[in-house]
């Protein structure tokens, strides 16, 4: 039986993984410790799905090593499903079968003991919040109920991590808060989570710590407030203006070491809480002073924007 390395539950060790003339994963190392909630961060493309089909051993890496709660994959790749919950992006619940009984087929495929099944099914009802639903048919079902009815699925055989890939893409933002709070819910239950997403605020909400996924690499990783204050630091000044002007800001700006990016009709000056007086004169007031985000961090780090 497997057992998790110096406490991670998942460890890639540079992994590569290519379709054809596309290398979707590009020497990724990258380690989820057990208990906490890490979210891959990062806009499509950026290898997230694919970094979560080699870890269900859906795709193989081309080079490079994966461990699963201490199994080696693919070799092992039975074994670690068998411990780890999956709720994938795409919705493949079976239509025909009621809520109750999408959960039984699952007990059957994860093995879970004859006399726990029902508590398995009723255990999972609650905890995505469908008990007054399990007798209906999942066709019938909104798509809030049935992203919570896959998370559910996932959880059926009490694992020791979970899988979440892009949990709640697609979904209107009061259905979203709603799974949060369910997901929120795994971690005080001390469930290892690795949830991708491309949505800033769901990480930051959720994770314990964010890993910073473009073209293929993690670019940056830590806690959240840990990384803006790292990279974006405590100020951001926003400058608007005619497209010269802001092309003179940011000379100035990179000049003097000072990180910007530019939004639309105007140009975000990081760290700003740093700037001499001199340069201040020479900048001009801000249109608009604020906080950094977690948004300011990527599109500095990638130059890629996210939702």
């Amino acid at each position: 039986m497997g057992s998790s390395l110096d406490g991670d539950a998942i460890r890639l060790t540079d992994v590569v993984k290519r379709y054809g003339d596309i290398v979707a994963v590009d020497h990724l190392n990258l380690d989820v410790p057990e208990g906490i909630c890490l979210g891959l961060l990062g806009p499509n493309g950026a290898g997230k799905s694919t970094t979560m089909r080699m870890l269900t051993a859906q795709a193989v890496p081309d080079s490079g090593e994966i461990s699963v709660l201490g199994f080696s994959l693919p070799r092992q790749a039975k074994q670690a499903r068998a411990r780890m919950g999956v709720v994938p992006q795409l919705d493949n619940l079976d239509e025909e079968l009621t809520v109750r009984q999408n959960l039984e087929v699952f007990t059957h495929l994860y093995r879970v003991p004859k006399a726990r099944r029902a508590e398995a099914v009723a255990r999972a009802l609650a905890i995505a919040q469908l008990t007054d639903r399990a007798g209906t048919k999942t066709a019938d079902l909104s798509g809030g109920m049935r992203r919570r009815l896959l998370i559910a699925r996932g959880l059926v055989h009490s694992p020791r991590l979970v899988l979440l890939d892009e949990p709640t893409v697609g979904l209107d933002p009061q259905v979203r808060q709603d799974l949060w709070s369910l997901i929120s819910g795994l971690r005080d239950d001390g469930v290892t989570t690795l949830m991708s997403t491309h949505y800033i605020e769901e990480a930051e909400r959720l994770a314990d710590e964010c890993a910073l996924m473009s073209r293929g690499r993690v670019v940056a990783r830590g806690a959240p407030e840990k990384l803006i204050k790292e990279h974006a630091g405590a100020e951001v000044h926003e400058h608007y203006g005619p497209p010269e002007r802001l092309a003179e800001i940011e000379a100035v700006a990179h000049a003097h070491g000072f990180p910007t990016r530019r939004t639309g009709p105007s140009v975000s000056l990081l760290r700003a809480e740093q700037l001499p007086e001199s340069l201040r004169d020479r900048l001009g007031p801000p249109s608009i002073s604020r906080a950094p985000t977690l948004e300011d961090v990527f599109v500095l780090l990638t130059g890629e924007t996210v939702e």
